[in-house]
This record gives structure tokens, sequence and C-alpha cells, in this order.
């Protein structure tokens, strides 16, 4: 993930907090049993800085995990709030004790039964059957309890709600057209410094400003006295330190930057934020826009949770009027927005003399070589809005406005609906070269066009119950507005 926030001001506040465990002043202590095999691991160091509804600043500071907490030696007389984990280990502890004692023996037959099957030549002889069922029970309730600690955790949000980890689990899911899949995160998801702190901050009304997480080893802090060591080059949060060698490469890790995670805090920040932020300055912000929520705020109240407002209200020195482009709400991928005047004119000029290169990946409902569509090819197509049956668009070849586009077949596959019953369908690649709206939808469906609706339209084609639009932009090319430089983001098609 990007640093959804700008990292300085709580990077001053995160190399504070690494002088202060230095000098003593600040004791990371461990609350949870060690490890015999990762006693020595670093751990990240987060900090927020925020703001209150007077404007008054307020620091948070948090460690990642649920084993370790920092405690000042005195009061903290710079308003410093200690973040303690969304939930805690004795929690954790109980929700695990249920099954705990059974999985470890069913662990100690499997490794009984392992060692009977090995040859005096010290080849392995095949699991037998009985092996094979010890395994699949401890998985099963391996996965038992991992969901009962899961149920454990919900995150207050951006928007005032408070959602729990295995809604925002299942909604990935859903999103990505991955019905029926089992929602099951990595252990751990929700214990990093970032969904720490923004849900103590989204839980008490106060905004974010900067944020910032840094590596620290308390080993390093004998290096840096003089103590020559090194690490085993691990990744932060996993250095194991067995010999000197090893410390003094963790002491050149601690205090390094890095941003939230994409295995744990990318499952959970997005929907916390409202916005998967895929790159942020002080003049743009890209997002992949989720399918079903809209671009910019719609007439009604009920139509105003959108991309804008999302952005607007994480990011208060937005502009009122940031979108330059829009997506259908049903359509998912890359958006840019602008943050000032300067930025928005010249991202709308680019968007008007044709400079931005867009890419949009879609599943065609059918069997396009079937039907005799052309592997690749350009299409022009005019159409306008059916005034009596609005948001429709209609052909209209005299007052119609011209769209062109640009296909690729990609190939096809076996498509599997929420029902589970599957069909074939096509994987396209659209290039617009115009911005006209529903263009690829009409593309599609229209009889001018492929007479072949998007999976999942349901304005031009059909959208079973607990299904999406299976079109996503892809790919987006711009000038940066500041200094020109070539912008291209991907991103990942979720189906």
């Amino acid at each position: 993930m990007v640093p959804p926030f700008p990292q300085e001001q709580a990077a001053r506040v995160c190399r504070t907090m690494l002088k202060e465990l230095a000098a003593g002043t600040l004791t990371l202590v461990r609350t949870g049993a060690a490890g015999t095999d990762r006693a020595h691991d670093g751990v990240m160091l987060g900090a927020l800085v925020c703001r209150d509804g007077s404007g008054s600043e307020i620091v948070l500071k948090t460690v990642s995990g649920i084993s370790h907490e920092l405690r000042p030696a005195a009061p903290a007389g710079d308003g410093s709030i200690y973040v303690p984990p969304v939930v805690s280990a004795g929690a954790i502890a109980a929700a695990l004790e249920r099954n705990d004692k059974i999985i470890h023996e069913l662990t100690a037959d499997i490794k009984r039964l392992k060692a009977a099957r090995r040859n005096d030549d010290g080849s392995w002889a095949h699991p037998g059957a009985q092996e094979y069922e010890l395994i699949l029970r401890r998985k099963a309730l391996t996965s038992e309890s991992l969901q009962a600690v899961f149920a454990l955790y919900a995150f207050h949000c951006a928007d005032g709600t408070v959602r729990t980890l295995q809604d925002i689990c299942r909604e990935r899911l859903f999103f990505a057209g991955k019905y029926g899949e089992p929602a099951l995160p990595p252990v751990g998801t929700g214990d990093c410094c970032a969904p720490k702190l923004l849900d103590y901050a989204f839980a008490r009304g106060l905004l974010p400003v900067s944020m910032c997480e840094v590596f620290y080893e308390p080993s390093a802090d004998a290096a840096a006295a003089g103590t020559e060591a090194a690490s085993d080059g691990g990744q932060p949060g996993g250095a194991r330190v067995s010999d000197t060698a090893r410390v003094s490469d963790i002491a050149r890790m601690s205090g390094m930057q890095y941003p939230p995670c994409d295995e744990r805090c990318g499952v959970v920040l997005p929907a916390m934020l409202g916005l998967e932020i895929l790159y942020r300055d002080d003049d743009i912000i890209v997002v992949n826009k989720q399918s079903g929520v809209l671009s910019v705020p719609g007439r009604g109240p009920d139509k105003q949770d959108c991309i804008v407002n999302r952005v607007r209200r994480l990011f208060p020195h937005c502009m009122t009027q940031p979108s330059v482009h829009r997506l259908d709400m049903e359509t998912s991928g890359l958006l840019v927005l602008a943050f000032n005047d300067e930025a928005h004119r010249c991202l709308c000029r680019q968007f008007e003399q044709g400079t931005v290169h867009k890419q949009y990946t879609a599943l065609l409902d059918g069997n396009a070589v079937r039907a005799g569509i052309a592997e690749q090819g350009s299409m022009e197509l005019y159409f306008r809005l059916d005034i009596d049956n609005r948001p429709h668009q209609i052909w209209d070849a005299e007052y119609g406005k011209k769209a062109v586009t640009q296909w690729q077949l990609c190939g096809l596959e076996t498509y599997r609906g929420p029902d589970g019953a599957g069909r074939t369908v096509t994987r396209v690649l659209f290039t617009p070269h115009t911005g006209r709206t529903h263009q690829l939808r009409l593309a599609a469906a229209d009889s001018h066009g492929f007479s072949m609706p998007i999976v999942g339209d349901t304005l031009y084609g059909r959208c079973a119950a607990g299904e999406r639009l299976m079109l996503h932009a892809c790919s987006l090319s711009f000038a940066h507005p500041a200094d020109g430089r070539r912008m291209e983001f991907t991103c990942t098609v979720p189906f």
C-alpha cells in the first residue's frame, strides 16, 4: 500500500520515540508470552498526528501486534496517547482456548504417525488414511479457531460506521466476483499499527493529518551504543537474532519507514478509509474505485456517498469539485482526482485533448469467437440520451455523439455466477478514444456493436442477485499536472 496520509510530521514523532526507547524514557514491554523462536523479533512503531473538532493537535502512538505495549517512564506531557490493540491478547487467547488442547493432541498424533512411516533407508512411506483424517480434522479445527478470533474484530471507519472484519472480508470477495469462497484473512489482520491508530482516531471523531510507521528492534539500541552486530536480513517483524553478526543489520533497519503492509492492512484500510488509495501527493490522488459506489454526488441525500465526498472527508484541503473524469457506479477501477484548481485545469485539458490513455477489462456475456467478432478492431458508434428512459443511451446516427472504441479479445473462459452455474464468457480489453456516457457498455451490448452485453449489466444486459458489472478500469496514464512527468497506473482486475 502507499501511505494514505503525509508521513513527515508523524515521522518526526517516530524518531522521537526511537530516541526515547534508546534513552530508557520509553519502554517496550512484552505483555504476552514470548515464543522461543521469536524472542528477539523486531516490531513496528506507529504514530498518527490528528486534529480534533476544535483544531487542537493530538498525537497517537502504538506498537504492532498484541504482545507488546509502549510505556513512558513519566506521564506524557505533550498530549500523546498510547493506543492499545483493537482486540486484547486475553480475548484472543480465550477464543483460541476452546480448540487449543485438541489441536495440540492431534498434532502430537500426526507427528507420531509420520515418524512410524519412516523406512530404514531414511525414505518415507505414503501417509495412511488415519493420518490424512487427523490432518483434515486439525485443519477444520484451526479454521474454526481463526474464525472465532476474527469475529472479535470490528473497526471504526471514516464515515462514522463500525464494520466487522468478517463483513469487510465478505465484501472484498463480493466485489472481486469470487462468490462462495471463504472469507479468511491472514493471521494478525487488524494488529498492525495503521488500523489500530485509525480505529482509535475514527472512534473519537479525530481527523488524521499525518501517519508513519518505523521498524524497531530493541537490540539495535545496544548496537547504536557500540555493540557491533548484524541481522539475518529478514523482513520487519520477523528478524530473529541468533548471533552478534546479525544485530548490526537490524540496527541499520531500525528506524526505517514503511508504508502499511499489503497483506494485512490492504484488507482493512480501504474499508476503514472508504478509499483504496494507489497514489497521493500535494496535487492529485489516484484511487481504485469499488463497484457500487458513485464517482460524484448525485441528486438527493441518498446519493451523496461517493468517491469525491470520501476524498474530501479525509482531505479537507481538497477543492470542492475535484473530479476530472468519472466511472459508472457499477464500474470499478482507476480514478484520478485533483486537490487544487491548477491540477484540475491541467487534467481536464488532457482529457479534452485526448492525451489521457485508458484501458478497461470486461467479460462479455457469451462466446465472441462463435459470434464472429474479430480478435481486434475499432468501432465508431453514435448515441444520445433516451429522454424517456433515463439514463439509457440509444443509437442515433444523426444526432448522437460519436464514440470511438478499440478492442482486443483476450480469450474465452468459464464464468460462475452467484448461483454457482457456469457459462462461457469472453474476456476483452477495451481502449476508449472518447469519453461518452456508457460507451463501453453500449459497444458490447448494442446491435451496432457486439450484441453481447457485459456480464452483470443492469441497464443493457442481465444482472443476477449478488452480481456486479464485470467492467474494470485497469490502466490509466496522464501527465502529472505539476511537472509534466508521465504517470502510469495499472490496477489488478478483480474478476
